[in-house]
């Protein structure tokens, strides 16, 4: 397999304090990535990035809808969304990208959330599924056909942009140790890890490990 070439970028999904230990929604490990994503910057000549960034009071948040708590699903315009304690707030040090990422090689930042009324999971679009962040258009104009993302979280801000990402007719793989999950429950005892990967698997998402990348 043919990673590194003119055609593939790396995708950094939300490297963010926010969803790390300490954060305000901290995903159990999310720290670990860094390192791994940074093994990973030295092989890539191209990367991209992209950062959840809400204003206060957003949708997403379950502080702004009286008698709901963190983790409860709520319907709103635009279909359900899952509720979130309060993260990755516009112009805080926790929103910005961790510290410790090497972003000599990351050539565009994509802010995705800041919209009150609209949450976004994906890099692609806002969850409405049709507005867009502009990510797609950069990369046809550069050329990039295969993308190989990782980051925060597996089953949602990773997941959801690389299902956008084939429906754009991309390549994509996810690197797995360069990731780390939620896994809310649902239903049959399955969580949205389990759903997540083998849903994208039947759409032909990649699934590996960075030491087929780092040899």
């Amino acid at each position: 397999m043919t990673f590194l070439s003119d055609a593939t970028i790396l995708g950094l999904v939300d490297v963010q304090p926010t969803f790390m230990p300490g954060g305000e929604l901290p995903v159990v490990d999310g720290d670990l990535v860094v390192p791994v994503i940074n093994r990973l910057l030295r092989h890539f000549d191209h990367a991209f990035a992209t950062q959840d960034w809400h204003p206060p009071g957003h949708c997403s948040f379950a502080s702004t809808h009286v008698g709901y708590q963190p983790f409860d699903t709520i319907q709103l315009p635009y279909g359900r969304q899952t509720l979130w304690p309060d993260h990755a707030l516009a112009g805080s040090a926790n929103a910005a990208i961790h510290r410790d990422i090497d972003q000599a090689k990351i050539q565009t930042v994509v802010r995705k959330g800041f919209r009150q009324n609209l949450d976004s999971y994906s890099a692609f679009f806002e969850n409405d599924r049709v507005t867009s962040t502009g990510l797609d258009g950069w990369l046809r104009q550069r050329g990039f056909q295969h993308l190989v993302l990782c980051g925060l979280a597996t089953d949602f801000c990773v997941g959801w942009s690389a299902e956008d990402a084939v429906r754009l007719s991309y390549r994509v793989t996810i690197v797995e140790d360069a990731c780390r999950g939620i896994g809310l429950p649902t239903s049959a005892e399955r969580t949205t890890m389990d759903d997540m990967r083998a849903h994208l698997s039947a759409l032909g998402v990649e699934f590996i490990d960075s030491g087929s990348l780092l040899v």
